[in-house]
């Protein structure tokens, strides 16, 4: 066990008490419109006005790889935007646009957050979708940056 809840569900309808943080990552394009990034934009529209924003106006704000934002959708629950892919996978691609080093970083911004609102962290497998990454490399991220910090985390897997 490394502290982290596993359930099979919506991550949009984060379980529990409290405020809830529903964490998700996002690339450094300002491209919003694949993968999980659907799921959020049916619920609430903030959080993709708002990410389209934070991209537009980054010559003048933080965002950029290795970034958060957090954006209040409903009294207790907020999402957080954490920039962990460089560009989008394309038919030309090479590789995958997972950068662990930014979600790394993303997730020590999303832990001051959660520990500064009382928060519970909610997600999917973030970066394992269309960023390509492994969930084996993010795991330990999300079990050092939030779990050992006493943050409760839960991943949900969407289906059944």
């Amino acid at each position: 066990m490394n502290g982290i809840t596993y359930v099979r569900g919506d991550a949009t309808a984060p379980h529990g008490k409290g405020i809830k943080i529903v964490a998700h990552v996002c690339n450094d394009l300002g491209g919003w419109g694949k993968g999980f990034v659907l799921a959020i934009s049916r619920r609430w529209g903030e959080p993709e006005t708002a990410y389209r924003r934070w991209h537009r106006e980054r010559a003048h704000n933080d965002f950029g790889l290795g970034a958060a934002q957090f954006v209040q959708v409903e009294p207790y629950v907020w999402v957080a935007d954490l920039v962990g892919q460089r560009g989008i996978r394309t038919g030309r691609s090479t590789g995958v646009p997972v950068r662990y080093e930014a979600i790394d970083a993303a997730l020590g911004l999303l832990a001051d957050e959660a520990t500064a609102r009382g928060a519970s962290v909610h997600m999917p497998r973030i970066g394992c979708g269309l960023a390509g990454g492994s969930w084996e490399r993010v795991e330990p991220l999300v079990v050092r940056r939030l779990v050992q910090r006493g943050i409760p985390v839960t991943v949900y897997d969407f289906g059944a």
